[in-house]
């Protein structure tokens, strides 16, 4: 472990559940969901019933062509909404493939909301699909990609890094 700090076990960054029990994390320099990397996504995630969630409004610093989001963070918001939607499933996976259709630009400055989940799973494989869409409804942008599960050690290793902990819903960790 390296000595970056890393607060204490309890951060909620929206609602994770596992089976119904809230997931904590501790802070960490994710682009997409961490809240030490100030120059990441830090997204709010809801995770329940094998789908995630995010909702937010990009800022200019996200800007491809102007006034348009950059493809990668499209990208980016897709991949961590497909990838959360395996937390109850207990996977800690790594993204094995993805494919993207942009089907209209993404507006900076605009409410979107990510949505993923699981389509299937198999051993350590599992398969799950996304889609990006303005305040509308209007599809911007779907996926698909195909996740490969981490071995259990691996997976502890995670776990202990990141300071997951189950919380209950008043936000106090239990283990």
């Amino acid at each position: 472990m390296t000595s970056e700090a890393l607060a204490p076990v309890g951060e909620n960054r929206g609602d994770i559940r596992i089976a119904g029990r809230r997931v904590l994390l501790a802070a960490h320099h994710c682009f997409a969901c961490g809240t030490l990397n100030t120059h990441g996504l830090q997204l709010v995630l809801h995770a329940a019933n094998d789908e995630c969630w995010t909702e937010l409004v990009l800022d200019p610093r996200f800007e491809g062509w102007h006034g348009i989001a950059h493809g990668g963070i499209v990208s980016t918001i897709l991949d961590e909404v497909m990838a959360w939607a395996l937390v109850e499933h207990d996977i800690w996976g790594l993204t094995a493939r993805m494919n993207i259709e942009f089907k209209k630009p993404v507006q900076i400055g605009t409410p979107i909301r990510g949505e993923g989940h699981v389509v299937s799973t198999r051993r350590r494989v599992v398969e799950a699909a996304g889609v990006l869409r303005d305040a509308d409804g209007t599809v911007l942008a779907t996926s698909t990609a195909t996740y490969v599960a981490a071995s259990e050690d691996r997976k502890a290793e995670l776990k202990a890094r990141y300071g997951f902990a189950y919380g209950d819903d008043t936000g106090g960790a239990t283990r």
